[in-house]
């Protein structure tokens, strides 16, 4: 696989001159905001390159654990900003919802699909969690968000509900179940049009590393079903975890749970 040398790189930011030249030229109001965020994404790749080197090199058990327990702590914050929650009331039923929704489907993934004789091989657990996990905050925000604004939204047909006898469970029903479907729309839509639209992340990874396309396409089958299988558990985990600490003895919504 050909590597991207210095002047490679440079080459690539020069293609900045073409969203700069039109964000300056209908002035939206978005350039520092660009610039920030360039320079976000450069560091932040920078230094996990260089910490991913140290790891795939030491590939010990307890760094790999430490890794992945920070990626989590990552995503239970940015999920809970996402969706406009607080992370001091939330913060311990996201961060569960988020470490078994997708470590069990990258466990499958890695000891029953690809049979490593070491589950936690830090090459392969590390950018499959990323891939997994990635998809998953998403399907998290949208999720808890779309829930908790349909039961703040529809206060009054919720305590109607609890009146003539509902309980907690019978009455978020539907919010419930519309908000699992509009979390797992999109990775529907994706595994729908994939490989017709454009050929996905891992799928170009296996294939630009110089694997045969047949292997590059069971790669991206099964990483597709370990994504859809993680942001299921995990929405449905984030949701039901959160319950109780979201709604009174009365199955009353808390609004102090909202930042």
């Amino acid at each position: 696989m050909h590597d991207i040398g210095l002047t490679g790189l440079l080459t690539a930011y020069l293609l900045l001159l073409a969203p700069l030249a039109i964000i300056l030229w209908l002035r939206v109001p978005m350039l520092s905001s660009m610039a920030w965020a360039v320079l976000r994404m450069t560091v932040q790749l920078l230094l996990v390159g260089l910490y991913l080197h140290f790891v795939f090199d030491l590939d010990h058990l307890a760094v790999n654990l430490a890794w992945l327990f920070i990626m989590v702590v990552v995503a239970d914050a940015s999920v809970l900003s996402g969706s406009g929650l607080k992370l001091s009331r939330l913060g311990a039923a996201v961060f569960v919802a988020i470490a078994a929704g997708t470590l069990l489907p990258v466990l499958v993934f890695t000891g029953g699909i690809l049979r490593l004789e070491r589950l936690f091989e830090a090459q392969y657990l590390i950018p499959i969690t990323g891939m997994v996990l990635g998809n998953c905050l998403r399907a998290d925000i949208v999720g808890l968000r779309a829930f908790y604004g349909a039961m703040r939204k529809n206060r009054n047909a919720c305590q109607l509900c609890l009146a003539q006898g509902a309980t907690l469970h019978e009455m978020i029903r539907p919010w419930f179940r519309d908000a699992l479907e509009a979390a797992l729309a999109p990775t529907v839509a994706t595994m729908a049009t994939i490989g017709l639209v454009a050929l996905p992340g891992m799928m170009t990874g296996v294939i630009l590393a110089g694997a045969d396309p047949l292997t590059a396409v069971k790669y991206q089958i099964a990483i597709m079903i370990a994504i859809f299988a993680g942001t299921a558990l995990t929405v449905l985990l984030a949701i039901g975890l959160s319950l109780r600490s979201t709604f009174d003895a009365y199955g009353n919504l808390d609004e102090s749970i909202f930042r």
